[in-house]
């Protein structure tokens, strides 16, 4: 009996510990265990909004996720108030993102950098259209590049809703792209898309960059004549509409949105959205979202991504020196 006493306490602690390490994996394992937070670092009605909720939408339709899916509208320095606000939160809370988070940090304009958070997915794209008046006298894309690289400043070209967006740095990097002093480029700075888009209809400007879903109705109307897009490959639907690979300049350009987390994620975490998010990019309903927005499947998982963000702030922080909005 004296024996069994002694060795009862042993057989607790033993016991103790391995429910312990159960417990542990069991909560690993669980991930989600509580509500997640969905970010959009925008007001309702944006691009970064559409995501988020089209995000939640899908994920909860089919189930992916079985805790609570909430989005977060956190608005404010063109993304910089809802990171900053990610930066502090547990990994419960995911956020829209998009180039913006690079060109912040290369513009002097945040402190954050991409390599501040964990990246979970890149999800999708749209591209980038350049258009002109349907009355313009420009033939084509190439015949507009050959102006501007025998005069940069002979067309006003117009952009919104600031210099340093996609807008204006896909159409810098096609015209450096082709030779053109795209120092001497004479931009008119508008402040949406849709202010951008009356400008050019009603004369004010000779060419306008803006994201094909903000210029396709009114080219298939005949309203302006777009004549170019960033895209690898034609527009389905717009196949009329060439790339600038099809007119002989080697250049694309996405308009990327993605997906990432606060800091220090763990690997079982990222793994789960890995898996998560590979499996919601095949389903129909998410199908449904691209075609609905005018965007195209761009996914890669979180390695990609991380692989991929380092590659577009190279390129970015060439950009932006090639623009001249470095000091």
């Amino acid at each position: 009996m004296k024996k069994y006493f002694k060795v009862f306490p042993i057989l607790m602690l033993s016991v103790v510990l391995v429910l312990s390490a159960c417990g542990n994996s069991s909560g690993e394992a669980n991930y989600p265990d509580e509500n997640v937070e969905l970010i959009a670092p925008a007001t309702p009605g944006g691009g970064w909004d559409a995501t988020a909720r089209a995000l939640q939408n899908v994920l909860d339709e089919e189930g992916f996720v079985e805790q609570n899916i909430n989005v977060e509208n956190q608005p404010g320095g063109g993304g910089e108030v809802g990171w900053q606000y990610l930066s502090d939160q547990n990994s419960h809370s995911l956020s829209v993102n998009s180039s913006l988070i690079l060109t912040n940090n290369l513009l002097g304009q945040s402190d954050l950098t991409y390599e501040d958070f964990t990246p979970i997915a890149t999800l999708a794209t749209e591209w980038i259209s350049t258009a002109v008046p349907s009355d313009s006298d420009i033939e084509d894309g190439i015949d507009m590049l050959d102006r501007l690289k025998e005069d940069p400043k002979s067309l006003t070209i117009a952009v919104g809703p600031a210099l340093g967006n996609n807008d204006h740095l896909s159409f810098v990097r096609v015209a450096d792209e082709y030779g053109v002093d795209v120092s001497e480029l004479e931009f008119m700075i508008y402040e949406s898309g849709g202010d951008v888009l009356t400008a050019l209809m009603g004369g004010h400007a000779d060419v306008a960059t803006m994201s094909i879903s903000e210029s396709l109705e009114q080219h298939q109307s005949g309203d302006i004549e777009i004549l170019a897009t960033t895209a690898d490959e034609p527009i389905e639907g717009a196949e009329d509409i060439p790339t600038w690979q099809e007119l002989g300049v080697d250049f694309t350009f996405p308009h990327w949105r993605g997906i990432m987390g606060p800091p220090d994620m763990t690997e079982e975490e990222v793994a789960y959205w890995d898996e998560t998010f590979s499996q919601m990019v095949e389903t129909e309903a998410w199908q449904t979202v691209l075609e609905n927005n005018g965007w195209q499947d761009y996914y890669m998982n979180s390695e990609e991504s991380r692989e991929f963000l380092e590659e577009q702030n190279q390129m970015y922080e060439d950009l932006v020196e090639t623009a001249g909005l470095t000091d």
